[in-house]
């Protein structure tokens, strides 16, 4: 069996979103989740800062 990320599966995870939330939805949807992500990676990055200067 192959791997679940093929193109071709890919493809038709990305129609059935379109037909889901239709064309102008997307470009919400991506900057929703861009900016999820950095927002996550701002908080590991704070994390790590912020205990290293804490004593115990």
């Amino acid at each position: 069996m192959e791997g679940l990320f093929q193109p071709t599966h890919l493809f038709f995870i990305l129609l059935i979103v379109l037909v889901i939330f239709g064309p102008g939805k997307l470009p919400d949807l991506g900057r929703g989740l861009g900016k999820g992500i950095r927002e996550f990676k701002d908080a590991l990055r704070g994390g790590a800062e912020g205990d290293s200067g804490k004593k115990a």
